[in-house]
């Protein structure tokens, strides 16, 4: 029997999390937003890192390093492709061996080391004597050990980024209890608030760190992100004693017990009798998700195998939802690509457009053309507070549900969004084509055209509602929709969307640039963009973007959602 006094401390207790020293742990003194701060303050600063090196990459490859423009811009998508899948390893190394917090950590050791690396490889011309002595440095070769210590230390970024990035925003979202209703609410108003911190950081070096890289030093540019990473990993240790960790509930590990699975249905297909039929699989009442196809052999097989075959491998009814809800989520991801290809060429294209362009914001002071880029934050910090204090309390009272919209709902009108962008990036690329052609400008790249770099603000800022939309649903929707044992993996699944997407732009780029360059021609992505054709590229993405759209307009329609009362 439990006493008077200890029932309000069960009550106050979180299933299935401990503190820093393993025991129990309650919600009046852990967790919560007294938790998520200090997380978000993590990221904030990770971010800051993050995009004081990818911002404005594209300029120092076509720069000091000298490469083209098609060959940097594949470099940079290759990057931050294998950037955005690698948070999937890092993500099941941390739900399978460390855990969040430890991979945190870890990751963030890394990630200061390969800022440092960066840095020093951003010196080393100075320091070895090299000097490059020709007016255009993209035909001075750099030292070979400069170009292999900074795509070294580069992806030994990626490599760090991959374990901190999913780690971080799940153990952000495990500081709140899912089963209690007042921090459900709190958990999805994180999530919003989290890419409001992500966009703050990102705002600040794009504004800041992208100014310092174009006029003072690449190797100062690159070392603040290096202090920004160690302020991150100090604030993250202060908030050690408040964290919840979450604990195992099973076991088997969640990676162990969805193999079975899939290996138990294998087997099963193998072996099933040919004269099953499958209205009699139907009728014995193990579909709970009757328009999931897909999944009929999975209830077939692994639920009832008393009533096929004797030798039939068994999994719990439990085991087969989990890898269900695993399965469910592949159509979707697949769905979501087109939107990771576009995502990334505001930090590449986007960026190559606004150099061209006039840039004079007062007498003597030129914008950087990357930090353009930081009104795509500043949309997101401008749009979170309204979508969150106005849009979802207005929709809630229409559709009765907690967050206003479902995920879906929000990921696919962040979809649209992207198309639009795709779509006023185009046209005022047509623009900008046709006044260097008016100026007489066509071959004269170096020459500044007279159209003002503001031009491109409308493809930057509904780039930045489309973030508010699809991003930070997706966020939700991946860490949401899997077992709990596997948020780190949801989080790592959503931006893999980004890294897929990344490749296939990169993949488009080499296709294209092949298929329209050579023999003497100027390819869409010619060095001179006056003479490149970005317009009929991003016309492309409109058309891909489009179809995109449609499937994923058919595919959420079907989506049944993993827990009763998801939204």
């Amino acid at each position: 029997m439990v006493d008077e006094a200890q029932a309000p401390m069960l009550v106050n207790a979180v299933e299935g999390a401990v503190d820093y020293k393993g025991r129990t742990v309650f919600k009046s003194n852990s967790g919560g937003w007294r938790s998520a701060v200090f997380i978000i303050g993590v990221e904030v600063a990770e971010r800051f890192a993050y995009y004081g090196i990818s911002s404005n990459l594209i300029t120092y490859l076509t720069g000091p390093l000298g490469q083209s423009t098609a060959a940097a811009a594949a470099s940079v998508n290759a990057w931050s492709g294998t950037a955005s899948l690698l948070p999937l390893l890092g993500a099941f190394v941390a739900d399978s061996f460390l855990g969040r917090y430890r991979t945190i950590a870890v990751a963030s050791l890394l990630y200061i080391l390969g800022l440092i690396l960066l840095t020093l490889s951003a010196m080393l011309p100075s320091l070895i004597g090299f000097e490059c002595k020709m007016k255009n440095i993209t035909s001075c070769s750099p030292p070979e050990l400069q170009v292999i210590l900074f795509f070294s230390s580069l992806y030994l970024v990626a490599v760090a980024q991959g374990g901190h990035k999913p780690c971080t925003q799940a153990f952000g979202a495990d500081q709140f209890d899912g089963q209690d209703p007042e921090e459900c609410k709190a958990k999805s108003k994180f999530f919003n608030w989290w890419y409001f911190g992500v966009c703050a950081g990102a705002t600040v070096t794009r504004l800041i760190i992208s100014y310092v890289q174009d006029n003072l030093s690449w190797a100062l540019g690159f070392g603040i992100p290096c202090i920004a990473m160690v302020i991150a990993l100090v604030v993250f240790l202060l908030g050690t004693t408040t964290y919840r960790y979450s604990i195992a509930q099973n076991d088997k590990g969640p990676f162990v017990r969805i193999g079975n699975v899939l290996v138990a249905t294998f087997r099963n297909w193998r072996e099933t009798p040919s004269n099953m039929a499958t209205d009699q699989v139907e009728s014995r009442g193990f579909l709970p998700d009757q328009s999931s196809q897909q999944f009929r052999f999975l209830n077939k097989a692994l639920l009832e195998p008393n009533h096929l075959k004797e030798n039939y491998y068994a999994c719990s009814i439990a085991e087969v939802e989990e890898a269900k809800a695993v399965l469910r989520l592949v159509p979707i991801w697949g769905a979501c690509l087109v939107y990771g290809i576009v995502f990334v060429q505001s930090s590449t294209f986007f960026t190559k457009q606004g150099a061209t362009m006039d840039r004079l914001v007062v007498s003597g002071f030129k914008i950087p053309a990357a930090s353009l880029q930081g009104f795509i934050d500043l949309t997101v910090i401008i749009i979170v507070p309204i979508y969150d204090c106005i849009f979802v309390p207005v929709s809630r009272a229409f559709s009765r549900k907690p967050s206003g919209i479902t995920m879906l709902q929000r990921i696919g009108t962040g979809i649209f969004f992207s198309t639009l962008s795709m779509i006023v990036a185009a046209l005022v690329e047509m623009k900008r084509l046709k006044t260097a052609q008016e100026y007489d400008l066509i071959d004269k790249p170096n020459v500044t055209i007279p159209m003002s770099v503001w031009w491109l603000l409308p493809q930057y800022l509904l780039f930045g509602v489309a973030d508010v939309f699809t991003m930070v649903g997706m966020q939700e929707f991946f860490y949401d929709q899997v077992p709990t044992e596997l948020k780190s993996i949801g989080l790592g699944l959503y931006l893999s969307v980004i890294g897929v997407g990344s490749f296939l732009s990169s993949f488009l780029i080499s296709t294209i640039e092949k298929a329209t360059g050579g023999d003497d021609r100027d390819s869409w992505f010619s060095n001179n963009l006056n003479r490149a054709h970005l317009d009929y590229f991003y016309w492309l993405l409109v058309g891909l973007s489009a179809v995109g759209f449609v499937a994923y307009l058919y595919l959420a329609k079907s989506y049944t959602y993993y827990r009763r009362g998801s939204t």
